[in-house]
């Protein structure tokens, strides 16, 4: 592949590591430019709580590969995952993350891997089936974010509640991050960013200038909504991608010169 073209990784660091990685494997100039720094939730109080009662849920819903980093990275010592509770993933990345951290494989849910999208709706698709009536539902996640899933659940009157395993916020970027932004707003074209949240673009935003001018960059966006969040910014050109990273490589090698 040509080296004219840079992939720039947005994601929290160690996802944009792993992603880095697999990219430059696959032949692919990839570098990381984390738009969203990831902290552990500072009290583990809620946390090792909600490992106290996880016998009792039926199911463990983690947004991300962080909530489950994070969930694990406070359980107490004598506690183990509970045989009859499943884990939920909105992706294959946190079912990876899962099954490092000695989930059973069987005992995880997650959307179609050919899902158009791996969001809450595509994990909803494999949930909706069940009988939810009574059942008690743990949602793990960052502070804030969508609560289209949890609503759904009550809706067919399932018991759910939350627990903040980690917090989200803008980076702060160091010299040679500083020197890869200021290069992908230089020369727009030789720079091509991959984009998984909307929080992350919301990020770029405020570290840029105001008047910074996106109408030369390109994008992937692994949803519409991200995708509409690129385009509100100024991106010029936004294409969405499948966020498996088979379909992520082929659309980087369909648009590299």
């Amino acid at each position: 592949m040509s080296e004219a073209l840079r992939v720039l990784v947005t994601r929290p660091a160690r996802q944009a590591a792993d992603w880095v990685a697999r990219l430059r494997e696959a032949g692919i100039d990839a570098a990381a430019l984390p738009l969203i720094e990831i902290v552990c939730a500072p009290d583990e109080a809620p946390v090792r709580a909600a490992w106290e009662r996880l016998p009792a849920v039926r199911l463990a819903v983690f947004v991300s590969p962080n909530a489950a980093e994070c969930f694990f990275g406070a359980r107490p010592s004598a506690v183990r995952w509970p045989a009859g509770t499943r884990a939920a993933a909105v992706g294959p990345g946190t079912s990876r993350v899962l099954r490092e951290l000695g989930v059973d494989a069987g005992l995880i849910v997650e959307p179609a891997q050919d899902a158009a999208q791996f969001d809450s709706e595509a994990l909803w698709a494999r949930l909706c089936g069940l009988d939810w009536n009574g059942q008690e539902v743990l949602i793990v996640r960052g502070d804030g974010g969508r609560e289209w899933l949890a609503e759904t659940l009550r809706a067919h009157g399932a018991q759910v509640s939350a627990v903040c395993a980690y917090r989200r916020r803008a980076p702060h970027l160091d010299d040679a991050q500083q020197a890869i932004l200021a290069a992908a707003r230089r020369e727009p074209r030789r720079h091509l960013w991959f984009f998984s949240s909307s929080e992350a673009i919301t990020n770029l935003g405020a570290i840029a200038a105001a008047s910074a001018d996106w109408s030369g960059a390109r994008a992937l966006a692994t949803h519409p909504r991200i995708a509409e969040s690129a385009q509100r910014l100024g991106f010029g050109e936004v294409v969405q991608v499948r966020p498996a990273f088979d379909a992520v490589s082929a659309c980087i090698q369909s648009i590299a010169p």
